[in-house]
C-alpha cells in the first residue's frame, strides 16, 4: 500500500520561500499522478497543483500560479512543491495525494486515492 509523508512546512515571513517534499513508500511513485492540496482553518480543501506521472504535465490553481512549482524525482520516489513569494493567505495545512488509474489529470481531491498526513505552513511576520 502506498504511503505518503510530507515534510518541509514551517513558519516563514511574507515574501519568503519553502520547499515541501512528499516522500512515498510501499509502491513506486511513477504509477501515480500526484496532487498538492491545502486547507486553511475554516475553509474548504483547495487543490493547489498536480503533476503527471512522467512530470511533463503540471497545472496550478490560479491563486498560486507563477509562485509555486511542482516537480518530481521518480528515482527518489519524491515529489516537491517549491513555494516562492509566499503570502499570509497561503497559510494552511498542505497535503500531497496520489491518484492511480484512470490517469485523468485533475485538482479534484475526491479522485485521489492515497493521502499524506499534511504539513503545516504558516506565513506571518
Amino acid at each position: 500500500q502506498l504511503q505518503l509523508v510530507e515534510s518541509g512546512g514551517g513558519l516563514v515571513q511574507p515574501g519568503g520561500s519553502l520547499r515541501l517534499s512528499c516522500a512515498a513508500s510501499g509502491s513506486t511513485l511513477d504509477n501515480y499522478i500526484i496532487g498538492w492540496f491545502r486547507q486553511a482553518p475554516g475553509k474548504e480543501r483547495e487543490g493547489v497543483s498536480y503533476i503527471s506521472r512522467s512530470g511533463r504535465i503540471t497545472d496550478y490553481a490560479d491563486s498560486v500560479k507563477g509562485r509555486f512549482t511542482v516537480s518530481r524525482d521518480n528515482a527518489k520516489n519524491t515529489v516537491y512543491l517549491q513555494m516562492n513569494s509566499l503570502k499570509p493567505e497561503d497559510t494552511a495545512i498542505y497535503s500531497c495525494a496520489a491518484k492511480g488509474a484512470p490517469w485523468r489529470l485533475t485538482l479534484d481531491g475526491s479522485e485521489y486515492d492515497y493521502w499524506g498526513q499534511g504539513t503545516e505552513v504558516t506565513i506571518s511576520s
